[in-house]
C-alpha cells in the first residue's frame, strides 16, 4: 500500500482572466511538477473530494456528501466533457464501509459533475478516465453546512477504508482556499434564481454561458474599489495551511461556519475537501509529512491559489 495526496485550488477562470504572464507561469510550472509527480506514483486508484457549483446538486435534494459509482462531467467552463472512469463495485464498497463507521453518505449512481471535481483531474491526468477514480462530492456552497467535524469524520472512514485496499492510492482535495465569486443564495432569492438552485439541472447553453459571464466579469474587478464580494485573505490561507502541514486537523472541530465566511469568503467552505483528503491520508497510516508546493493570492480567478503535498508515513 502506498498513499500520496494533493490538494489544489480550482478555478473555472485559468485560461480566461489574465493575472499576468509571470503569475501565469508559476501556475503553470506548478502543475506540470505535480502532474508529473502524480505520472511517476502511476496511481491505481484516485478519490477525489469535491465541491459542486450548483451543476449537479440542487435545493431539491442536498446531502452533504454523496459518493457517485458512476459519473459524467457536464463540461463547465471549457472543461472536458464525458464520464469518469468510475469502478462501480468499489465506490459501493467504499460507500458502505462509510456508512459502517457511522458518517451517513448519499449515493449516486448517475452523477453530474463540474469544474470544482474535473479541472484538477484533468491538471494532474491530462483526462478524466487516465485513472479509476472515485469522486465523492461535499456540499460547500449550499447553506446550511454541516459541522466541520463531520467532514473530519468522513475523510477518516475513507482512510480506513483505503488502507485495506493495498494500492497505489492519489487522495485529491480540490477547492478554497479564500474566495467569494458571485454564487447567489437562496434565502432573500428573486424567483427565477431561486427555482434554479433547487432544481436547475441542464441548463440551456445560454443559460450556462450568462453565467459563466458573470463570472468572468467578477474576477476582472474582484478586489477592487468598490466590489463588494469578500476579498482574499492571504495571512487565512497561509494559516489554514499550516495548519493541515503541521497535522492539527482536531482543531478543525472548533471551526465557526459564519466567522469562516466572513474572514474568507462564503466560498471558502471548500476547504472541507482538503480536510477530508488529509483526514483520510492520516487514518490511513501513522501519520503523513507534507509540503507546501504553491501559495498566490490571484484576484483575477477569484482565488487565494494553493497547493500542499503529503504522503502517509
Amino acid at each position: 500500500m502506498s498513499i500520496k495526496l494533493k490538494c489544489l485550488s480550482h478555478t473555472p477562470l485559468r485560461g480566461l482572466n489574465d493575472p499576468g504572464a509571470a503569475t501565469v507561469a508559476e501556475v503553470d510550472a506548478v502543475l506540470a511538477q505535480a502532474r508529473a509527480e502524480v505520472e511517476a506514483f502511476d496511481p491505481e486508484l484516485i478519490v477525489v473530494f469535491a465541491p459542486d457549483h450548483y451543476n449537479g446538486l440542487f435545493y431539491d435534494l442536498m446531502p452533504p456528501f454523496v459518493i457517485a459509482t458512476a459519473a459524467e462531467s457536464v463540461g463547465d467552463y471549457d472543461t472536458l466533457l464525458g464520464p469518469l472512469s468510475i469502478p462501480g463495485d468499489l465506490a459501493l464498497d467504499l460507500a458502505k464501509s462509510i456508512m459502517a463507521s457511522d458518517v451517513d453518505i448519499a449515493i449516486s449512481h448517475r452523477l453530474q459533475v463540474d469544474h470544482g471535481c474535473t479541472q484538477t483531474l484533468e491538471e494532474l491526468t491530462g483526462s478524466l478516465t487516465r485513472y479509476p477514480v472515485i469522486p465523492i462530492i461535499i456540499n460547500s456552497v449550499a447553506p446550511p453546512f454541516c459541522p466541520y467535524r463531520r467532514i473530519r469524520k468522513l475523510g477518516e472512514a475513507v482512510g480506513r477504508f483505503v488502507a485495506t485496499l493495498n494500492k497505489r492510492v492519489l487522495i485529491l482535495g480540490t477547492g478554497g482556499l479564500s474566495h467569494e465569486p458571485p454564487v447567489p443564495l437562496l434565502k432573500g432569492a428573486p424567483e427565477e434564481i431561486a427555482n434554479f438552485l433547487i432544481a436547475g439541472r441542464n441548463p440551456t447553453p445560454e443559460f450556462r454561458a450568462a453565467r459563466q459571464a458573470r463570472t468572468i466579469a467578477a474576477g476582472q474587478t474582484y478586489g477592487k474599489p468598490g466590489c463588494d464580494l469578500t476579498p482574499l485573505n492571504p495571512a487565512w490561507d497561509q494559516a489554514f495551511m499550516q495548519q493541515l502541514i503541521d497535522g492539527r486537523l482536531a482543531e478543525v472541530d472548533q471551526f465557526d461556519i459564519e466567522s469562516i465566511s466572513r474572514a474568507a469568503g462564503r466560498s471558502t467552505h471548500e476547504i472541507r475537501t482538503w480536510i477530508a483528503a488529509f483526514a483520510a491520508l492520516q487514518a490511513a497510516g501513522n501519520g503523513y509529512t507534507a509540503r507546501q508546493d504553491y501559495y498566490r493570492p490571484i484576484n483575477e480567478w477569484i482565488a487565494g491559489y494553493g497547493v500542499l503535498s503529503a504522503d502517509a508515513c
